[in-house]
């Protein structure tokens, strides 16, 4: 039964907010673990979407920041029913003439793909992914001094650049440069926009050292494995309450808030003060995603034989495509050959989908609170570089961004990011303060991927925030 009264009320039980109720349950605190819907869970929730037995991750399905991050990483989540599976390929990129090139978790490897930029390459990531362990905590950091700030240096004057000056700087082959605009295009922004090489050198560093695994079963597992941990610690979970004021809440010295900087301002309205309400106003969100769901009678058919391998495909082929894609997205426009991003999760788990059948998700950008379907030009996309896939389709299910926001509140007009995460909010989430991860209230926080450092199943800006109350009020 819910007690009257805890030392903490955590809302919202993302990655985020269930990293934060662990971290602060670790540290002897009564935390209630308070969420809207029926399922724990956040942006990790899997569902039957199309077809009975054909289980799909509503919209994080691979991980390699999850298993990158300083603090899930730590947790005996293993012991909770976690089960990691790594693909032999983290992500490949096609091309029309059927070859495509791999990212592999040697580099030598990798490198022996790019041709004329092998040399390159290495010298780019190398450096990166042998030093990943030491680097990952300050670069999923609010901004501070780097524990090793030599190491933070060399990769923040490399991340800073827009991706387009990047691949200019390094590639000569336009394959290699199709490569990196896939990688660098997670970033959700115009590709010549600066610190957008920041999430490609992440994503790249990221799966030669760890891989870009999926939990086996779905994302759902990861999020109940972290929930078993929470609430074997003395932790409390409450569903399918969804918090309009913050009268409906237990007593507490504090209420933490995974939640978008919307929600916050909707819930905590009367508890802030008027100029960081005009803040959260102003903070800003970036492109949506209308995203597709696929039951398949057999797996997709790329014609490269390492696309079929992969856990993840980027589609687009060069970057200057990729770019224009990027561009006219993030200008109000849709794509008619849109960047894609392919999850083919049943190739390696076959707990997805009944026997012989298999499971596909796909997202494109799109401008924030786009109801345009992009069903066929994502379909086209496939098609494209796997000739037959239309024929393996048995039932789909579509997500728009007034769809996916309908879903889950925190993702305003379709942005899975929790907020633009350009130059101006790199640090500076969801406002303009000492610490992102305070309000204008000393009893309110916030924690969500509208905080440092921002978007990505990693947990982190729940353990930083939970680390920001434990000293503000428990030391």
């Amino acid at each position: 039964m819910q007690k009257s009264e805890y030392d903490i009320v955590v809302i919202g039980s993302g990655p985020n907010g269930l990293a934060a109720a662990i971290q602060l349950q670790l540290k002897g605190l009564s935390v209630l673990l308070v969420e809207g819907r029926e399922t724990i869970g956040g942006g990790m929730r899997t569902k039957e979407l199309t077809l009975p037995g054909f289980h799909h991750d509503v919209c994080s399905a691979i991980h390699p920041m999850a298993a990158s991050s300083p603090f899930f990483s730590q947790l005996p989540l293993g012991n909770f029913g976690l089960e990691w599976i790594i693909p032999e390929v983290a992500a490949a990129h096609p091309f029309d003439d059927g070859t495509a090139v791999g990212l592999f978790r040697s580099i030598e490897q990798t490198a022996d793909g790019l041709g004329l930029d092998r040399n390159s390459y290495r010298d780019l990531i190398g450096p990166l992914a042998e030093n990943w362990e030491k680097l990952v905590p300050d670069i999923l950091a609010p901004l501070g001094v780097p524990n090793h700030p030599l190491l933070f240096g060399g990769f923040g004057l490399k991340a800073i650049l827009p991706a387009t000056t990047l691949a200019s700087l390094y590639f000569k082959e336009e394959k290699t440069k199709g490569f990196w605009a896939g990688m660098a295009a997670h970033s959700i922004q115009s590709l010549s926009k600066f610190t957008t090489s920041a999430i490609g050198l992440v994503l790249l560093a990221a799966g030669h050292s760890k891989g870009w695994p999926l939990p086996k079963g779905g994302s759902q597992q990861l999020a109940n494995s972290l929930a078993r941990y929470f609430e074997s610690l003395g932790g409390e979970i409450q569903t399918g309450w969804m918090i309009n004021t913050m009268d409906e809440l237990p007593k507490a010295k504090a209420v933490i808030f995974d939640t978008s900087a919307d929600q916050l301002l909707k819930i905590a309205k009367e508890h802030l003060s008027p100029s960081y309400q005009k803040q959260l106003r102003r903070f800003r969100y970036g492109m949506g995603v209308f995203k597709v769901d696929w039951a398949l009678n057999a797996p997709i058919p790329f014609s490269s034989e390492v696309a079929r391998k992969a856990g993840t495909v980027h589609l687009g082929s060069g970057i200057k495509d990729i770019g224009l894609s990027e561009h006219q997205s993030s200008r109000g426009v849709h794509p008619e050959n849109p960047y894609v991003l392919v999850a083919q999760q049943s190739v390696f788990d076959p707990t997805r989908a009944p026997k012989g059948h298999h499971t596909a998700w796909a997202y494109c950008h799109v401008p924030n609170g786009s109801t345009v379907d992009m069903t066929a030009q994502i379909e086209r996309q496939i098609e494209r570089y796997a000739p037959g896939f239309r024929d393996t389709i048995i039932a789909k299910h579509t997500f728009n961004t007034t769809q996916i926001q309908a879903y889950n509140p925190n993702y305003i007009g379709g942005d899975i990011n929790g907020g633009a995460m350009d130059l101006s909010q790199l640090f500076t989430r969801p406002a303009v303060q000492f610490t992102p991860y305070r309000t204008s209230s000393k009893e309110i926080y916030i924690c969500s991927s509208s905080t440092p450092p921002g978007g990505g199943v990693h947990g982190m800006c729940g353990y930083h925030a939970a680390n920001r109350v434990i000293k503000d009020l428990f030391n």
